[in-house]
């Protein structure tokens, strides 16, 4: 039997998970330990602040709902998921189009809409066009490529904050063209506060943070043979274009809407993005979006 100190305490808890027969269970579950133990050290974290955390991430825990992944929330807020993002970017063998947050208010099952269909339900300002190109990075267009889009409103609400499991809007599923084009009707999304009257909000007011996102319109764009991506297109003259709360804004994916003489729908201001997917590695499924309600089973 050892006393165990500060020191010893992670000697012991690696030596007894040392038989992890998943190796990078093991791997991943070591630097755990290691990193945790080292952040309470570095700090030196009493208990009341420990169970002030543990209180923490019970509440966060608390708040999920089938419409509502505060985790993910969390996750985005802290940087961690812009990390892993730039981590999976990394390890392509070739780079496609920048990557962004899926973000907590993603979900399968959106409606199949034709090209040049409008996914608000009943716009209540300007509408514009949203169109482009998807192709590989040899510049071959990928015909029938599964494009899915989501957004807030133009008064900065998701439908799921609006309606809830009950009813879709200013969300959709739409198959570019034989040459890979794609082009929809929307309304310019308002930059929002993310949710600010659970745990997550409260940390980030006591962090003397804003909490807002830029505008911005979601894409989750797969091919067969391709690796998914998944983005954003945020416009450039928001307020909060240099100071993203959850760290999603790349230069690359900004952009504007104007008038465009080449756009499919002559009369509309327009955005023109073209896509770039990167190429799977053999095996590889390209599968990187995945629904946050899955985490939890719906009540």
């Amino acid at each position: 039997m050892q006393d165990l100190d500060e020191f010893t305490a992670t000697d012991a808890a690696l030596e007894q998970m040392a038989a992890t027969p998943n190796k990078r269970l093991k791997e991943i579950a070591d630097a755990a330990v290691r990193h945790m133990h080292a952040f309470a050290r570095e700090v030196n974290l009493t208990p009341e602040e420990w169970l002030f955390g543990i209180q923490f991430l019970t509440e966060v825990g608390k708040a999920c709902t089938p419409v509502r992944q505060e985790f993910i929330l969390l996750s985005d807020v802290l940087g961690l998921s812009a990390v892993v993002n730039a981590l999976h970017d990394k390890k392509a063998r070739e780079l496609g189009s920048q990557s962004s947050l899926l973000g907590p208010f993603y979900r399968e099952g959106a409606p199949e809409m034709p090209l040049g269909a409008c996914i608000a339900a009943h716009p209540t300002a300007e509408v514009i066009t949203v169109y482009g190109q998807v192709t590989g990075n040899d510049g071959k267009p990928i015909p029938n490529a599964l494009i899915q889009v989501w957004q807030t409103s133009e008064h900065g609400l998701y439908d799921l904050q609006t309606h809830g499991l009950d009813g879709t809007d200013l969300r959709a599923n739409f198959r570019t063209d034989a040459q890979g084009r794609y082009h929809f009707r929307t309304v310019r999304p308002l930059g929002y506060s993310i949710p600010m009257d659970g745990p997550v909000g409260e940390m980030v007011k006591a962090q003397n943070r804003h909490g807002f996102r830029p505008s911005h319109i979601h894409f989750l764009i797969g091919g067969e043979g391709y690796r998914e991506l998944v983005t954003a297109l945020y416009f450039g003259d928001d307020a909060h274009i240099d100071s993203d709360t959850v760290f999603g804004v790349s230069g690359s994916l900004v952009v504007s809407a104007a008038q465009d003489p080449n756009s499919p729908v002559p009369g509309l201001r327009a955005v023109h993005y073209d896509f770039r997917l990167a190429a799977a590695a053999p095996g590889e499924s390209g599968r990187v979006g995945a629904d946050p309600s899955k985490l939890m089973a719906a009540e």
